[in-house]
């Protein structure tokens, strides 16, 4: 039976795993190494920024480990994502920490660096191209030029076409998740639909095992069928409900998942449970309508300003009763001493609202309440300004039934104001119809001495 075989060492590049359970996973003579290295998940700030959201120590570990096994053992390396958001500082950062490694490490091999970023020229050219996804309004001019680096998600052909051009190691810029773990497998005729089904679920690892973790390895084994799944960690074990709870994951529909090239169609899979630590899945089916258009999902993120933020805790019963009303005063008496300055104030109170805000269904007293004072301006100066006032009005502020004056709240910090610097918002979040061959190029070079 035809097979193929695919080690996924860890949820994201920096998250880390056990030495132990990556041994085991090479055990199993994977075809590929395949990790997700990046998300949207930790917000529109490390796109906008060009910083990578896992530390550098982190991620080189985790290429030091991955590439000299891969490199000892002849297999490939596939990395999507690179450096969180995938755009070039992020590609760039991660490349420059895979040739360090190599020449740490006396490798050889030959590297594929795949970028995703979008040339705001060739986008404004093709706005019409473009539709929103999701709540946003049509993207504009504006909009593109405002953001700092544009990427797009990649779908598998690019990592394929990197493959036959005899890369080694492969790392890409922004990926659609599944792609990096199914291309391989699509490159060699697979069905689409398990290679990325199974694809879904391994680009979080171990996370789909009970008890799950992101910082575990998880084993696919790609059937002509179907494929099975089990964590290397004797500690762990793959569920019926374990899969079939992450194949819900991060979806909009429980059934459909949408992606460049088509849609994932999960109404018809069954999962069975072939051994205490093992699953299997069948059923799954790419559907791509005949006619229709190959689309790629486009992100930006630009700056509205800087942050300040102070953190405080409140334990007078008296003042968490009427707390809403008394954040709604010192909101009002803030602009009206510096709304010239056209920032804008959020308070997050942990213990009351502070996760769902308005949304929250349950009603109950809280004996504490741990406050965020978020003050956004213009200017830093401008933001530690409405912070500073906040912080200082609501320390002292008297409200009805209230003994003690000497301070209302309790700061655990000195200085009590943390300057967080500039603010993105997520500003492109759109499909743009393209053709699977228009962008991402890859780029083939040797690393390291050729060997022979």
């Amino acid at each position: 039976m035809k097979t193929l075989t695919v080690l996924s060492p860890t949820a994201i590049l920096g998250y880390g795993f056990p030495v132990d359970s990556f041994q085991e996973g090479l055990k199993c003579n994977p075809d590929v190494i395949a990790v997700d290295a990046g998300s949207v998940d930790p917000g529109p700030y490390y796109l906008g920024a060009g910083v990578s959201f896992t530390d550098r120590a982190a991620v080189k570990r985790d290429l030091t480990l991955i590439l000299t096994a891969a490199r000892e053992r002849g297999i490939p390396v596939f990395v999507g994502s690179a450096g969180g958001a995938g755009a070039k500082p992020h590609l760039d950062w991660t490349v420059e920490i895979i040739e360090e490694i190599a020449q740490e490490k006396d490798l050889s091999f030959k590297m594929a660096v795949i970028a995703a970023d979008i040339d705001k020229d060739v986008l404004l050219k093709r706005l019409g191209s473009t539709e929103p996804l999701g709540p946003l309004p049509t993207l504009d001019a504006e909009r593109v030029l405002a953001s700092p680096h544009i990427v797009a998600q990649m779908g598998w052909e690019p990592f394929a076409r990197a493959y036959r051009e005899g890369a080694d190691v492969i790392v890409a810029g922004r990926a659609y998740d599944p792609a990096v773990f199914a291309a391989l497998a699509m490159e060699k005729g697979f069905d689409p639909g398990p290679a990325l089904h199974m694809g879904k679920i391994l680009e979080c690892a171990a996370i789909a095992a009970d008890p799950g973790s992101g910082r575990d390895c998880m084993v696919g084994i790609l059937e002509e069928q179907g494929f099975r799944l089990f964590p290397t960690n004797p500690a762990r074990r793959c569920t019926v409900r374990s899969v079939a709870a992450h194949s819900l994951y991060e979806k909009s529909n429980p059934w459909l998942l949408p992606g460049p090239g088509g849609l994932l169609d999960l109404r018809d899979v069954v999962y069975e449970q072939l051994d205490e630590r093992t699953v299997r899945v069948t059923g799954s089916r790419h559907v791509h309508g005949e006619g229709e258009a190959y689309r790629i999902k486009l992100e930006g993120a630009r700056p509205v300003g800087y942050r300040t933020l102070a953190i405080a805790g409140i334990r007078d019963p008296l003042m968490i009763k009427q707390l809403n009303e008394i954040l709604e005063q010192v909101k009002a008496a803030a602009m009206d001493n510096f709304g010239t300055l056209g920032g804008r104030l959020n308070f997050l109170a942990y213990g009351l609202n502070g996760v769902m805000g308005a949304l929250e269904p349950v009603s109950q007293a809280a004996h504490e309440v741990g406050l965020v004072i978020d003050a956004v301006a213009d200017s830093q100066e401008a933001a530690n300004t409405l912070c500073s006032f906040c912080r200082s009005t609501l320390l002292h502020y008297g409200y009805p039934g209230r003994v003690s004056t000497a301070g209302n709240l309790a700061l655990p910090y000195s200085p009590s104001d943390i300057k967080a610097g500039p603010v993105f918002e997520f500003s492109i979040h759109h499909l743009l119809t393209t053709e699977p061959e228009e962008f991402f190029k890859p780029v083939v070079y040797q690393v390291g001495r050729k060997q022979g």
